[in-house]
């Protein structure tokens, strides 16, 4: 029985099928956007170098619908390439990026290459294809030193990261391209996505695998400062739908960027508790400086998401940690 927009939104997609074109295909966000899509009998091209992603969230997708899954291996700084990926797409979907705030630091020009030329070399591609639309992720690092809360689209703050100003141009770039070339584009700014499939593993491990790994191979689990700083932690499913919903939602939607999370924050110290408690270990966690260019607090406001898109997340925290437990449990 349909009972949400969203469930309409997946009927009228399996009745219509579209082209998609995920880039990030065999990452954390990318490769369960492109199952969810296969899912519904969508064709789907997926584009990736591995540089983050891995060869076995391609497969899994091959093994799934071999019929409507082509898979293009290559990088986004390659214009002639993007060019090529596009061609008889009707849905962009733009996820292949550098997303590490500490990465960025230690090597900006990386995160610049990729991140920007990449995103403008997708951005041209996608315009002279003449796609149906252009969706992006986009970050709550583009409300920077902002001390609103919830943060709202248009109150943003002063930038604290490289990886930061890479987001904030990809933008401005994107609502150039919506005015001058009437390219539909929309932006999710995503607020600490979590879920199955992240890597645990690295130096810039996001904190929700890295603390479930440690805990269960009885590995130290380091907070940052003291706990306090609060995030509004958003499971991947929640991400999977702002994108399906962003690629067929209405024309005047267009040339937005909307901020895409749960709207509740949760304190480290409550994060740690909530993972620790359905892994069931009673190990403490060990409390270290602060990280650079991390902000203190942020929260949401997806009312605008909501609105326009539609958006309903269907997971809180604590569902969304019960699933990657289970999903970390079953490797």
């Amino acid at each position: 029985m349909q009972n949400t927009h969203y469930d309409k939104i997946k009927a009228s997609l399996e009745a219509s099928p579209r082209h998609w074109l995920v880039t990030g295909a065999a990452g954390f966000i990318g490769s369960q956007i492109v199952e969810t899509l296969l899912k519904l009998s969508q064709q789907v091209t997926g584009l990736d170098n591995f540089m983050t992603g891995t060869p076995k969230n391609i497969e899994a997708a091959k093994k799934l619908s071999p019929k409507n899954f082509r898979f293009i291996e290559g990088d986004i700084r390659d214009a002639a390439l993007c060019a090529e990926a596009v061609r008889g797409v009707d849905i962009v979907l733009h996820h292949a990026a550098l997303g590490s705030v500490p990465h960025s630091i230690s090597d900006p020009q990386l995160a610049h290459a990729i991140n920007v030329d990449g995103f403008m070399n997708m951005l041209l591609a996608s315009k002279e294809a003449k796609v149906k639309r252009f969706v992006y992720a986009s970050s709550s690092a583009c409300y920077g030193d902002s001390t609103a809360i919830p943060a709202r689209e248009g109150e943003e703050g002063n930038l604290l990261s490289p990886y930061a100003a890479t987001k904030a141009i990809n933008d401005l770039y994107a609502q150039v391209f919506s005015k001058a070339y009437s390219l539909p584009t929309i932006g999710l700014r995503y607020f600490n996505i979590f879920g199955p499939r992240q890597d645990p593993n690295g130096p810039y491990a996001a904190v929700i695998p890295l603390w479930m790994n440690n805990l269960m191979q009885g590995a130290p689990c380091f907070i940052n400062g003291d706990g306090e700083t609060t995030r509004d932690f958003c499971y991947v499913d929640n991400a999977v739908q702002a994108n399906i919903l962003a690629g067929v939602a209405p024309q005047e939607v267009t040339g937005e960027v909307l901020n895409i999370a749960v709207g509740t924050s949760s304190t480290l110290n409550e994060l740690y508790a909530a993972i620790r408690n359905e892994i069931g270990s009673p190990k403490p966690a060990s409390f270290r400086e602060f990280r650079e260019g991390d902000v203190r607090h942020s929260l949401a406001d997806i009312s605008k998401a909501k609105k326009q898109l539609g958006y309903a997340p269907t997971h809180q925290l604590n569902d969304g940690i019960r699933e990657t437990v289970k999903w970390f449990t079953s490797l």
